[in-house]
């Protein structure tokens, strides 16, 4: 089949971003276009072993694939579109926004308990502050640890206790199988060896990790999950969005490119318009609220029929106080009718809680980073 020509996009290195890179190829492939993805390490990959708000300077994860393209060196840069900061250089634009994926949050424990299952005082691994008051405003009890690293290391963190408990009981069980009163630990009675050569990859992984923190469950993007293929490999919740309303564009990718002929044909190519309509609306409440990275902001928009329905949560650190909202905002004036939603609830006390973080963060306290499942957060966009 005749190429219609082609496109050299950025792509960060992590596996996650590696994967939805291959996505938007894939869908430029089947619209007759050859695309090179060029691997491009950022800022924030480079700092592995720190938490994702101690990155500084927001955009992190984004300024250097999108300086390539202002460069000219390439056509367009691949982005997790809950990395992108609300503002954008002029001479860039979003080209394309593909149809998104899953934009929830999903409960991850060991064995599928369900938050309300979870004992008192557990520990829950996230290092966003949105996450953090949404289960807290649910669940006061709960202990909130950080946690960070690409999708494989969390879901290692989370296993590694009990899996390698399991193995040590399994053990136990080989050496005392003689005994009269031997009774074994688990009903299949398997060895050490064939109970291992059964794991997974991510499970024969977490048998060799070592964690500081023992996490009950930890707290994930459903849609980086599932993009990395591991949703069939554990047992998770998903936390419903009325509740816990996600970072604005979680679950959503995006295309930049410079303002110009290449940014259109990739837009007539492969933009999904309704993932176009909803995140324009939840990054438009976030921008107009100004909060960033420094306070809990959850904001989820889906278009129902002639309206898109938007919910918006604002939480203090501890989820003890809250502005939340929802309201059906008409598809033909989405962006205009999101900024004059999300002023309302500035007025409504929003703009307080947004603030007494922000003098948090002056003082010391650690602002967010949404804890993206590919390592990368948000880089300012929410």
């Amino acid at each position: 089949m005749r190429s219609r020509g082609t496109l050299r996009l950025a792509t960060r290195g992590s596996a996650l971003a590696r994967r939805q890179a291959a996505l938007v190829r894939e869908e430029l492939e089947n619209r007759r276009y050859e695309v090179e993805l060029v691997t491009v390490e950022t800022t924030g990959d480079q700092i592995r072993d720190e938490l994702i708000h101690r990155l500084g300077k927001t955009g992190a994860f984004v300024r250097e694939l999108d300086e390539r393209v202002l460069e000219g060196e390439l056509d367009g840069a691949i982005h997790s579109m809950k990395d992108m900061p609300t503002e954008q250089p002029e001479e860039l634009v979003t080209a394309a926004v593909p149809e998104r994926g899953r934009p929830g949050d999903l409960l991850i424990t060991p064995d599928g308990t369900t938050l309300e299952e979870l004992p008192e005082g557990a520990v829950v691994g996230t290092s966003s502050l949105r996450r953090r008051a949404q289960l807290l405003a649910r669940r006061p009890d709960l202990e909130i640890e950080p946690l960070r690293g690409n999708v494989d290391t969390r879901l290692e963190k989370l296993l590694a206790p009990h899996l390698q408990e399991e193995r040590q009981e399994r053990r136990e069980d080989e050496r005392n199988r003689d005994e009269d009163d031997y009774k074994p630990a688990y009903d299949d009675d398997r060895g050490v060896d064939d109970w291992f050569d059964g794991l997974s990859e991510l499970e024969k992984g977490a048998l060799g990790r070592e964690v500081d923190t023992e996490y009950d469950a930890i707290v994930l993007a459903a849609a980086g999950v599932e993009r990395s293929g591991l949703d069939h490999h554990v047992d998770f919740q998903p936390l419903p969005t009325t509740e816990f309303a996600p970072a604005p564009g979680q679950g959503a990718l995006a295309v930049t490119a410079a303002d110009g002929e290449t940014a259109r044909e990739i837009n007539e190519a492969i933009d999904h318009p309704r993932s176009r309509v909803e995140t324009t609306v939840e990054r438009t409440v976030l921008a107009e609220l100004g909060g960033g990275c420094i306070a809990p902001i959850g904001v989820y928009a889906v278009v129902q029929g002639e309206y898109v329905h938007a919910t918006v949560q604002v939480f203090d650190r501890d989820g003890g106080e809250s502005v939340v909202a929802s309201r059906d905002l008409p598809v033909t004036s989405h962006a205009a009718a999101a900024r004059e939603f999300a002023g309302e609830l500035a007025d409504r006390g929003a703009a307080t809680l947004i603030e007494a973080a922000r003098r948090g963060a002056d003082e010391g306290d650690e602002p967010d980073r949404e804890d993206e499942t590919d390592g990368g957060g948000s880089s300012g966009g929410r």
